[in-house]
């Protein structure tokens, strides 16, 4: 068994820490998330270890559980992301025809819509909420699982295997679940990572412009929305959430890099 890099444990040990923090959230924090504890921008003291807020809040307790926002709907748009791009990648390289040529310009559509825009669109018209955030960022960055499950299904789908299946007269979702999923899994698995963190930075950004989670919830983008103005007085509670979306993005980037690594040189190592 080879031995995980240094990077990647890094990257493991500081990814584990800030999920166990927004899972166990409401046991580590301090203080609660809407509590006005302290002065306006109250410096680092024994009471705030990250000082306070524009309006008085705990910054350590909202970083808290601005986390767990961010963390769960960052995983949860991945996952339908995920879910639904992969199906509809598969189901278009297993089928062809007619059906792959529909779905590829669907999402050619779409693609040639920059997402940030299009969710902005979006969002404009529909109440904001978590549940919508998820479905509205899953639904557009499926259509770049999309692309990776399709270009990755239809090498599979030509092998042995698969053509084996269909000649014993198995059908489409069977051949898809039970022969191109299992063998198509690895770099979904690397792109999982990278997905994730650019669900991080998307609700980061949506919540930075007001179109993302509302108050008196937070995620990290919001947290820096609320505390910009106090950057022009030398007030860094607007950086530390910046500082926690480039670690986070940083360790889940150096994890993805070791799976992807050590995928291709597990493939080389059969071959």
């Amino acid at each position: 068994m080879s031995r995980i890099p240094l990077s990647a444990l890094i990257g493991m040990v500081v990814t584990a820490a800030y999920f166990l923090a927004a899972i166990f959230a409401d046991v580590i924090s301090p203080y609660g998330y809407a509590e006005v504890v302290g002065n306006v921008w109250d410096p680092v003291s024994a009471e705030h270890w990250l000082g306070t807020d524009s309006i008085g809040r705990d910054l350590l307790s909202r970083m808290i559980y601005g986390g767990q926002i961010t963390i769960f709907v960052a995983a949860a748009a991945t996952v339908l992301a995920f879910a639904t791009g992969a199906f509809f990648g598969f189901l278009a390289a297993v089928s062809g025809g007619w059906v792959d040529q529909v779905l590829s310009r669907l999402v050619d559509l779409l693609m040639s819509i920059p997402a940030l825009i299009l969710a902005l669109v979006i969002l404009s018209v529909l109440p904001v909420s978590i549940p919508v955030l998820i479905g509205v960022m899953g639904l557009i960055e499926s259509t770049r699982v999309y692309r990776l499950s399709r270009a990755v299904a239809v090498d599979v789908a030509v092998m042995d295997y698969v053509e084996a299946a269909r000649l014993r007269g198995e059908g489409t979702i069977w051949v898809i679940f039970r022969e191109i999923l299992p063998n198509a899994l690895s770099p979904l698995v690397a792109e999982a990572g990278l997905r994730f963190i650019f669900m991080v930075l998307f609700i980061s950004t949506l919540s930075f412009l007001g179109l993302g989670v509302q108050p008196p919830l937070a995620d990290w983008g919001g947290i820096v929305k609320e505390n910009k103005e106090g950057i022009v007085y030398g007030i860094p509670a607007a950086l530390i959430p910046a500082v926690a979306i480039a670690t986070l993005a940083i360790s889940v980037n150096l994890v993805a890099d070791w799976v992807l690594t050590r995928t291709s040189s597990l493939k080389g190592g059969r071959g």
